[in-house]
């Protein structure tokens, strides 16, 4: 689950981790009243710049238009009519982009380097990755890609635990002087502290920047937390924003089917996860694009497959299905069963390719050539993947 950068850095301030003062804006109305009465706009020790940044679930924001710096207060209602509403468009976003809800109006910090410090679960090792570079304010992925030596990765025993050793050693990498060593070794205690205790998969720090008052500040913060864990953290369940998130999707949650759209128009329902990228593999290899991914389980029933169906023909570009099943758990005829009364139910109006293996697998794919619906059978994976992209080409 992603969470917004302002909440991201309110549970920041909760395991002291340095973050700039801000204040949430969701209407042009509420910005009147917050001029007037934040002391983030008041007072004599108010800051001479403030960053007005849109809220989103999504990278390179201030490509997009998304993050304006105001120098005087005059500005700052003009920036928030001017983001809030707007569709933000960025290489996370797909070209649909994000509509703007909310705005984030945070102190501005005197900046003399930026930095990039993140947080990941290294599922090869088994073990939290630590991620720091020296190019800040960048796309990680672009430095990955085109300066590797500017990254350093360092994995955390999780028997040992952090030890400041950890810390030094990435601050001897990115090169910050010597009276901030103590600062930023805390910091870095702190992050992997808030990574264990909340559960998160993800930490972004983008950047965190060196001030000219030598203080370190996560100027940014991108968090997503591990949705098998939020049984156990309420607090953060709570801070689910819905409208960040594809409506299939969250429909998709309720029935626990792992669904996700993506920009094809061949729908996949497949059981278990490796089989499901595999499938999306074979389609592409085939000459088609997959328009999703969907694994419906190892016990998937005929309520499940008919949810499956639903959720996939919400989806307007799809025009083909392509069902792969591994009769393994539940029996292959139960499967061909569960497909026939569902596609009957949902009316499935689009070429519909049905491919069966495991446990009774022959009697299956019998009960599906002998439904009278427009069912095509495959036994083979590829078979299967050109029989779906030929139809929706239009082809035989």
């Amino acid at each position: 689950m992603n969470i917004h950068e302002y909440q991201a850095k309110e549970l920041f301030k909760e395991f002291g981790i340095p973050v700039p003062n801000g204040i949430l804006v969701e209407s042009k109305e509420a910005i009147s009243s917050a001029l007037s009465s934040s002391g983030l706009f008041t007072g004599e020790n108010r800051p001479s710049v403030w960053a007005v940044k849109a809220q989103i679930h999504a990278g390179g924001r201030g490509k997009a238009g998304g993050v304006k710096i105001a120098r005087k207060i005059g500005e700052i209602p003009g920036f928030v009519e001017t983001l809030l509403g707007k569709v933000l468009v960025t290489h996370q976003t797909g070209p649909e982009g994000r509509v703007v809800q909310k705005i984030w109006i945070e102190e501005g910090s005197n900046i003399a380097k930026e930095f990039y410090l993140g947080a990941v679960v290294d599922r090869s090792q088994r073990r939290i990755t630590l991620i720091a570079s020296t190019e800040g304010g960048m796309e990680i992925e672009e430095v990955a890609e085109n300066r590797p030596e500017k990254i350093l990765h360092l994995s955390i025993d999780p028997a040992e635990g952090y030890s400041p050793y950890i810390g030094r050693r990435l601050f001897g990498f990115l090169g910050l002087p010597f009276p901030v060593q103590s600062q930023f070794v805390n910091l870095v205690r702190d992050l992997v502290d808030f990574f264990v205790r909340k559960d998160a998969s993800l930490i972004e720090v983008n950047p965190l920047v060196l001030t000219k008052e030598n203080t370190l500040v996560a100027l940014d913060a991108k968090v997503a937390f591990d949705d098998n864990a939020l049984g156990r953290h309420p607090e953060i369940r709570s801070l689910r924003d819905p409208s960040e998130e594809n409506e299939l999707e969250i429909e998709a949650s309720k029935y626990n089917l792992n669904y996700v759209k993506l920009d094809g128009n061949i729908a996949c329902m497949v059981n278990g996860a490796g089989l499901a990228m595999a499938t999306m593999d074979v389609i592409a290899l085939a000459g088609g694009s997959p328009a999703n991914f969907l694994d419906v389980g190892g016990g998937a029933s005929q309520e499940t497959v008919e949810q499956a169906f639903r959720i996939i023909l919400g989806d307007p570009h799809v025009k083909g299905i392509f069902v792969n099943i591994f009769g393994g758990i539940v029996r292959c005829e139960r499967i061909a069963g569960g497909i026939i009364a569902a596609a009957k139910d949902v009316k499935v109006t689009v070429p519909l390719v049905v491919r069966l293996q495991g446990t009774n697998a022959k009697e299956g794919r019998e009960m599906l050539k002998d439904s009278g619906l427009d069912i095509q059978v495959a036994e083979e994976l590829f078979e299967g993947a050109e029989k779906i992209v030929l139809s929706v080409k239009g082809g035989k």
